[in-house]
C-alpha cells in the first residue's frame, strides 16, 4: 500500500483553503492538512493570528502558506479572494468559518442574525460554487462543510445558527450525491462541543458531554472524507445524534437541546 499522506495530498492537494483558520478548529484543520503535505490558503478576520499560524506551519512542515484577512460576511471580499487565488491548483475547501449569536431570537438585532446567513450559508455556497467546477474538471478533490449537532434538531438560544447548520448538512449531502460520480468527495461534519476559545468563552457551566479537542475533530473529519456524506466526530456525539435524531420524539429532543444550551451566554 502507498503512503496515506502522499495519497491524501495527491487527491486533495496541492493546495487547500481553510476558512475560519485563525485559531481553534480552523487552526487544527490547517495543522492536520500541513502534516499531510498540503499547502494552504488560510482565511480569517484576524491578520496577526493568521500570520503567526502561517509562520509556524511553514517552519514545521515546509509547505507554502498564503493568508488573507477578510470578513466572510462580505460577498465582495469573497469575490476578490477568488480572483487573487485563481492561479492556484486548489483541491480542497474546508469551510469552518461560522457566526453564532447566542440568545433569544426575539431580542436579537436583525442585522446580527442576517450576518449568520452571510457567513454560514452564503460563504460556503459561494466558495463551493467557485471551486466545484474546477474539481469536476480535475476529477478529484473535496469539499468539507463544518456543520453541528445543533443543526439536527431545534436548538433554543441558537435558532438562527442551528438553522444555518441544518442548511450546511443538507447542502453538503446533496453535493456529495452530485459530485461523487465526478471523483469529488463532499462531507458534512456535524460536530458537538469543541474546546475552542469561542466555545469556552460562551460556556458558563460545566463542559458538555462529548466535548472534544479541536485536533480530534479535525483528524476524524479528514479521515472520514471520501467515505461518507456525513460524519459525527466522537462516539458520545454519535450516540447523541442517533438518540436525538432517530429515537426520541422531536419535542423531547428540542427540550434536551434547550437544557444543554441554557448555560451559553
Amino acid at each position: 500500500m502507498g503512503n496515506p499522506t502522499t495519497h491524501f495530498s495527491q487527491r486533495y492537494g496541492p493546495w487547500a483553503i481553510v476558512a475560519g483558520a485563525s485559531e481553534g478548529l480552523g487552526a487544527a484543520f490547517a495543522e492536520s492538512l500541513a502534516q499531510r503535505g498540503v499547502s494552504l490558503v488560510l482565511l480569517a478576520r484576524r491578520a496577526t493570528l493568521l500570520e503567526q499560524l502561517a509562520v509556524s506551519l511553514r517552519k514545521a512542515h515546509s509547505i507554502e502558506v498564503r493568508t488573507f484577512s477578510l470578513d466572510l460576511s462580505h460577498s465582495e471580499a469573497i469575490q476578490d479572494l477568488c480572483q487573487e487565488i485563481d492561479s492556484l491548483d486548489i483541491g480542497l475547501l474546508v469551510y469552518n468559518a461560522a457566526y453564532a449569536p447566542i440568545g433569544s431570537f426575539a431580542e436579537q438585532d436583525r442585522e446580527d442574525l442576517l450576518k449568520v446567513v452571510d457567513v454560514n450559508i452564503r460563504g460556503p455556497l459561494v466558495l463551493s460554487h467557485w471551486l466545484a467546477p474546477r474539481l469536476v474538471t480535475r476529477q478529484r478533490g473535496g469539499l468539507v462543510v463544518m456543520s453541528s449537532l445543533a443543526g439536527l434538531q431545534g436548538s433554543p438560544k441558537l435558532a438562527t445558527y442551528a438553522g444555518s447548520k441544518a442548511f450546511g448538512t443538507i447542502f453538503a449531502e446533496s453535493l456529495w450525491g452530485e459530485l461523487k460520480p465526478h471523483g469529488v468527495d463532499v462531507l458534512a461534519s456535524c460536530a458537538g462541543a469543541i474546546r475552542t476559545p469561542g466555545y469556552q468563552g460562551a460556556e458558563t457551566g460545566k463542559e458538555a458531554p462529548g466535548t472534544l479537542d479541536a485536533s480530534d475533530v479535525a483528524e476524524q473529519t479528514l479521515r472520514s472524507l471520501g467515505k461518507t456524506p456525513r460524519t459525527v466526530p466522537g462516539w458520545v456525539n454519535k450516540v447523541a445524534e442517533w438518540i436525538l435524531g432517530r429515537w426520541l420524539p422531536r419535542k423531547i429532543a428540542v427540550a434536551i437541546m434547550k437544557k444543554n444550551t441554557e448555560s451559553l451566554s
